[in-house]
């Protein structure tokens, strides 16, 4: 790879990383080609960009970004692969749904909203954190529940009181 040719490599991934605020680093070799198309597969259903980069060109694209990093770079050692999501437990959940076949892909490091995140150890809580669409939608049944409760409980009441006055007349 020639010197402008790893400088276009390191724009186009310094690009990526300043649109995405949760990426996930990861290992997935030794995955037969089979499997690797299988996780790619997923990956796309997901809405998860995968893609496998060179380390130092990473390094220097993290650096490069307006994104505080903090200790992922790192974890940039050996084979990696980047997975960029909008969702912020979709790479999490893909890569625990493959380990359940296989040992790979192993998770090195994630950044998720300005938090960083570093050890495979760090995959079951990041494949259960609840996406924003998630929050919201417990929130508003927080807030639906207690109106429901009052409504429930006054069509009770009225229903009681009519009942009553049936039975009196």
């Amino acid at each position: 790879m020639t010197r402008e040719e790893k400088s276009i490599a390191i724009e186009d991934l310094t690009a990526q990383l300043a649109g995405a605020n949760i990426v996930y680093v990861a290992d997935i070799s030794g995955l037969n080609a089979e499997t690797t198309s299988n996780l790619r597969r997923a990956c796309f259903k997901a809405g998860v960009q995968l893609e496998v980069v060179k380390n130092t060109l990473l390094a220097k694209a993290m650096e490069a970004s307006d994104n505080d990093y903090g200790d992922l770079p790192s974890v940039l050692k050996g084979n990696t692969s980047i997975l960029i999501a909008d969702i912020a437990n979709a790479p999490g959940k893909i890569i625990k749904d493959f380990r359940k076949k296989s040992d790979k892909p192993i998770l090195k490091g994630a950044f998720i909203n300005s938090e960083v995140y570093i050890g495979d150890d760090q995959l079951d809580a990041l494949a259960t954190i609840k996406s924003k669409e998630e929050l919201l939608g417990e929130l508003i049944g927080l807030l639906q529940s207690p109106a429901q409760r009052i409504i429930a409980a006054l069509q009770n009441k009225f229903a009681g009181e009519e009942a009553s006055e049936e039975v009196s007349e």
